[in-house]
């Protein structure tokens, strides 16, 4: 992640820095005390020198100014001058000067037994994604948690309680999620960079999970606008549409340089800039520490395998690569995803991907060491493979293709019957699923549905009525009205088979 600021978030606080506020006028109108003037003028407008001086002398009292006083007789200025945006607006950005400059004032401000809901109150006032109130407030309050999470295996600090936090957090996600579903760049990428720096610890990166409509998804719709992918296919609940364009993607081609070349200096499609799609990748990234936590949900939920093969054919940079296979070593070396991953990342054509990447002459060396990491343990994986076994991983996957055992009698004939009986019907019961999906966008899914069960009726005659139960013959009939002509004539020849039988 970037060491400055998003620039967005920069701009809007050295614009209110330079805005005068007339802090008598409010003194008088009663926005603020005379208190809380003396110490902001303590340290406004002073050398940064001064003002570490000043507030590491009164660490207490400017709390108090900030959060207000813990028997709650003092007012925060932040509640007093709620009625005076620009009052509010100026504050924020101090406060976050004024940690910036004394660190230790966000430990102190952490013993407040309520350290958040002074800032929380920003985020319910309005649902404008660019009200700078807000904005500057989650920026404030990110600081405030990073902190409290980063440190949270010490004794030897006074911390909010876990209970505090973890009731914090969702809210945090829930704001920064309008922010990275916005069509500004610029709001994408506060929303982005500030969910980094809080997913410090397991807990957070749990909660982050437990909540991934409002953190998981937003990012892999920029990933998707990214790798050129239709924003209504994957994590949908229906696998259809964008996942096809993405899955032809990642089984077909694997690189043109031509391609990676044209887009090194704005981004990979979708107007998606290179440090967004860094920063993105780096949220995914630090998620994926929890691999056997997510690794499962992020392929059911979004195809995350067959997405990061797209994208690492697109990579423009090494650091985009490099988190790329960071992140797929996390997720598919895990405990208890080696299994279930693997063959997904086979079908996907991920293998064909790394040999790809290796004419790149990358000279990162945590990019080669996750490169070659990734390539032995997929290696290791294929040379114990059957077809049999490459072809349930692709059923399992839920997105065929016609790839050689469909269109292989051999096949069929050795493992009709398997295909059946294996783990109660297993297979048979995701053909069904699949051939129950319209797949708009990728009509050859269907015919290739159609002619496996079309080749297990004829190859095992004595099982139709068991695959008939599952539904199989009612929606291969049905799909003989379908529009495409592949469809149709599948279709046909897979209703052939059981009427060849009813006749006999």
């Amino acid at each position: 992640m970037s060491a400055d600021p998003p620039a967005y978030l920069l701009s809007l606080q050295n614009n209110i820095r330079a805005r005068p506020i007339p802090w008598d006028g409010a003194v008088r109108a009663g926005h603020i005390s005379e208190a809380h003037l003396a110490k902001i003028r303590s340290a406004d407008k002073v050398r940064k020198e001064q003002r570490r001086r000043v507030v590491e002398e009164d660490l207490p009292g400017f709390r108090a100014l900030l959060l207000g006083g813990s028997d709650n007789n003092e007012k925060s200025v932040l509640v007093s001058a709620k009625k005076r945006p620009d009052v509010v607006q100026y504050m924020l950005v101090l406060t976050g000067d004024l940690i910036d400059g004394k660190p230790q004032l966000a430990h102190i401000l952490l013993e407040h037994p309520t350290p958040y809901d002074t800032f929380l109150q920003f985020f319910s006032k309005t649902s404008n994604a660019d009200d700078p109130i807000p904005l500057l407030a989650t920026a404030v309050l990110t600081s405030l948690l990073s902190i409290a999470l980063s440190s949270a295996a010490s004794s030897t600090t006074t911390r909010p309680s876990q209970e505090q936090i973890e009731k914090t957090l969702p809210k945090m996600y829930a704001y920064l999620a309008n922010l990275a579903r916005s069509t500004d760049g610029g709001l994408q990428d506060i929303g982005v960079q500030e969910y980094s720096a809080l997913l410090r610890n397991t807990r957070s990166r749990e909660l982050f999970w437990e909540h991934r409509e409002d953190t998981v998804k937003p990012m892999i719709d920029i990933l998707r606008s990214a790798a050129g992918v239709e924003k209504n296919g994957l994590g949908n609940g229906n696998g259809e549409d964008g996942a096809s364009t993405l899955w032809s993607g990642a089984a077909g081609s694997s690189s043109s340089s031509a391609t990676v070349r044209s887009v090194t200096d704005v981004g990979i499609a979708g107007g998606v800039g290179l440090q967004l799609l860094y920063h993105v990748l780096l949220v995914l990234w630090q998620l994926s520490f929890e691999g056997s936590l997510v690794g499962e949900g992020l392929e059911r939920e979004y195809e995350i395998i067959a997405l990061y093969s797209t994208l690492l054919r697109l990579s423009p940079k090494e650091k985009t690569t490099r988190l790329l296979l960071s992140t797929l070593t996390n997720l598919l070396g895990a405990s208890g995803n080696r299994s279930t991953l693997l063959p997904i990342a086979t079908v996907a054509r991920l293998p064909s991907v790394l040999q790809n990447l290796r004419g790149r002459h990358y000279t990162d060396p945590d990019l080669l060491e996750d490169l070659n990491g990734l390539d032995d343990l997929l290696s290791e994986y294929t040379r114990t493979q059957t077809t049999f076994d490459e072809y349930a991983a692709e059923v399992r996957a839920g997105h065929l293709r016609w790839s050689p055992p469909h269109r292989n009698p051999s096949f069929w004939h050795e493992n009709a019957r398997r295909i059946i009986e294996e783990n109660q019907n297993e297979l048979p019961k995701k053909l069904a699923e699949i051939l129950g999906k319209s797949w708009e966008a990728d009509k050859q899914v269907l015919a290739v549905a159609c002619n496996d069960v079309g080749c297990l009726v004829k190859e095992v005659p004595e099982m139709r009525a068991r695959l008939e139960k599952l539904g199989l013959k009612a929606r291969v009939m049905a799909l003989m009205a379908e529009r495409d002509d592949g469809v149709r004539w599948e279709s046909l020849r897979a209703l052939g088979e059981w009427l060849r039988y009813h006749f006999d």
